[in-house]
């Protein structure tokens, strides 16, 4: 068994944004496993699937967890029966000395210390449960876990610090709202040194038809793709507005703490209703966009508009005829990546191929693809410097698929990809630029 160690663990005081407190380790075994009792009363799914597995490994080869690392316990059945072998200790029906001949045992420090380590090392990519012959969903199980973990005290100080930048500022990278002002007013000057035309970024702007919720890196980092979107708004003539309140529509919840994806969402569907728009529109985030579609009309509805995708939003203009694409500005061999959360968790795989077949020449799909193409590896927000030795072997599934297309452009419309993907490829020598779907929008739209 590989050393166990408690990586990039966050402070105590780091904690309290999210309300929880760290438990003393000799605790943690107690209070481990009460919260996996309570769990295990409201979380059906995580019951069912510890209940249902009969450890066939079909997962096992599928996992790009695994396959990066030939690490046992990165296989989804084996990561999992870490929890299932103290479920069936305590939990399980059936006699108690019939469970110890299946595995079961006490739940220890050792058992924590893994449960932290291996859960970091799950991406929530659900890879596994489109192979799995029973349908389980490691993700979920990993999220449960997370959450059990983050009530111990046992959080990263990667998704603290994200947790507390959302909190304080409205968006994951802790940007003040005086600098994202000062950077909207550059990106209207650089627009209008592109095109030659008035086209703005409205913020706060009431009545408009469009709440426009970007990841915050395209703020700033991914630019070109942020001012492609303002000039398809321009293009089709929507009125549109951001908020002052949240530019953030990466949601971190998701992956390890529910009540901050509640807290996260509401800001949202807060922000939309004062301002009185008629549709909330989210940009490119996987992770993000699985949180909106999937979650928000059960934990902070009825809503009265609906939220979709910017790639859904620029369907309809397309199919409108509203906006147009010059295809040959965009010659280069394009492959497309599947965010985990589009391709497998927010029914997001036909439409961006239909944005991308109208806007470049030449585009290759790669193997595998759509629900069954690998993970970035930087999924469920392992993008921390301390874990780049394990971020870059978990991408190399990723890393190989990419290679065999010999694109030289691959399109990765999501916020997360857009930050892993590049490092991937420069470390595993795949020599192609990564970009996300908006940025190819924004070169070949006509204006």
């Amino acid at each position: 068994m590989s050393e166990v160690r408690i990586p990039y663990e966050a402070k105590e005081k780091d904690l309290k944004v999210m309300h929880v407190g760290a438990v003393p380790a000799e605790e943690r075994p107690k209070a481990a496993l009460e919260l996996l009792g309570e769990m295990l009363k409201y979380k059906r799914s995580l019951k069912l699937y510890l209940d249902v597995c009969t450890h066939c490994g079909a997962c096992a080869e599928q996992c790009h967890s695994y396959l990066g690392t030939k690490d046992p316990y990165n296989m989804p059945v084996a990561r999992v029966e870490l929890v299932r072998r103290v479920y069936k200790k305590f939990f399980a029906p059936g006699r108690s000395f019939l469970r110890a001949w299946e595995g079961a045992k006490d739940i220890d420090q050792e058992t924590i210390d893994l449960w932290y380590k291996y859960f970091y090392q799950c991406n929530q990519c659900r890879r596994c449960a489109i192979f799995c012959p029973k349908g389980i969903d490691t993700a979920e199980v990993t999220i449960a876990m997370r959450e059990l973990l983050a009530h111990l005290g046992l959080v990263t100080k990667f998704h603290a610090g994200i947790v507390k930048n959302m909190k304080t500022t409205g968006n994951n990278m802790g940007t003040p709202l005086p600098a994202i002002l000062d950077g909207i007013e550059f990106l209207e000057e650089e627009l209008k040194e592109e095109t030659g035309l008035d086209i703005k970024i409205p913020v706060d702007m009431e009545g408009a038809e469009v709440l426009f919720n970007p990841s915050s890196s395209d703020l700033f980092t991914n630019t070109d793709g942020f001012m492609s979107v303002a000039k398809i708004f321009h293009k089709a003539g929507v009125s549109w507005t951001l908020s002052s309140r949240i530019a953030e529509t990466a949601n971190f919840g998701l992956f390890f703490h529910e009540p901050t994806m509640r807290e996260h969402n509401m800001k949202l569907m807060n922000a939309g209703k004062d301002l009185g728009v008629k549709r909330i529109v989210a940009g490119e985030c996987g992770h993000g966009w699985r949180t909106w579609r999937m979650f928000t009309d059960t934990i902070n509805g009825p809503l009265p508009f609906p939220v979709v995708h910017l790639f859904e939003e620029v369907l309809d203009y397309m199919r409108d005829g509203r906006i147009q694409f010059d295809k040959t500005r965009n010659p280069e061999l394009i492959t497309y990546h599947d965010p985990c959360n589009y391709g497998r968790g927010g029914d997001l795989m036909d439409q961006p191929r239909e944005i991308l077949r109208a806007c470049v020449q030449n585009f290759v799909e790669t193997t595998p693809t759509k629900e069954y193409s690998y993970c970035c590896g930087g999924g469920s927000g392992i993008l921390m410097d301390e874990a780049m030795e394990i971020r870059m072997a978990l991408g190399q599934p990723k890393a190989e698929s990419v290679r065999a297309t010999g694109a030289e452009i691959l399109c990765a419309p999501c916020a997360i990809c857009k930050a892993q993907l590049p490092v991937v490829m420069n470390h595993h020598k795949v020599d192609v630029k990564v970009k996300g779907l908006s940025d190819l929008m924004g070169r070949a739209l006509i204006l």
